[in-house]
């Protein structure tokens, strides 16, 4: 049986005081394929808030159009865009840490709560949904270095190329790349591209959605983990 993602993270997400659901005001998505202009969309709307929230920036890439976004018990993401008439999505998650940062500097020396550093929730974050996307729990993590960190305006990320299991909710796309990126004290992005060849096609389409999506610059002082 293929594992739950929800069963999978929910252990760590607790400990970090990580909410994986989407916003209360995230609406119930259509499964039809919709074209519609991405600045006004009720669903890149609610996109758009949860971006400010984490102090991310979008810029809509040409020659994209927006999808539903998946939403379920198992995958749970805010925006998605396609290219017509090619077999390439791409599939974001954008979630605001300050809270939890929060409340990690409220109760980090509680000896009982013991609770994680949630600079370290991007770890947890690519690592589960990497599993649910295959169903395997080796997949092998690659750490980004400063350079593709410094695109993102990050401060730390990983990535997995992915032999996907073949589910309908993936639409039997045959691998991915996800990319996890955490700026400290600030937020988390999830961007999973999806394509049936991994040729070079598939990574310059890569390059255009993936530099759509970078955090804002805000002053750092904060003390930086170790990857």
């Amino acid at each position: 049986m293929r594992l739950s993602i929800k069963h999978v993270t929910q252990l760590a997400l607790l400990i970090v005081l990580f909410v994986t659901c989407s916003p209360a005001e995230a609406q119930v998505r259509k499964t039809k394929k919709i074209n519609l202009k991405l600045k006004t969309s009720g669903q890149y709307a609610v996109f758009d808030s949860i971006l400010n929230a984490a102090n991310v920036r979008f810029t809509p890439p040409k020659g994209f159009r927006e999808i539903p976004a998946l939403n379920n018990e198992d995958f749970t993401f805010d925006y998605a865009m396609d290219i017509p008439g090619q077999e390439f999505e791409v599939w974001y998650q954008v979630r605001s840490q300050k809270q939890n940062w929060a409340s990690y500097e409220r109760f980090k020396t509680d000896e009982q709560l013991k609770l994680a550093n949630p600079d370290s929730i991007y770890r947890d974050i690519a690592r589960a949904h990497a599993i649910a996307f295959t169903g395997q729990r080796d997949a092998f993590a690659r750490v980004l270095p400063p350079a593709a960190l410094k695109r993102y305006n990050a401060d730390a990320g990983r990535s997995y190329v992915l032999t996907l299991e073949d589910m309908p909710e993936t639409r039997h796309y045959q691998y991915a790349l996800l990319i996890a990126l955490q700026k400290f004290h600030t937020g988390t992005i999830l961007m999973v591209f999806f394509t049936n060849q991994k040729d070079p096609e598939f990574y310059k389409n890569v390059e255009r959605a993936g530099s759509s999506l970078k955090f804002k610059a805000i002053p750092p002082n904060v003390n930086k983990l170790v990857d």
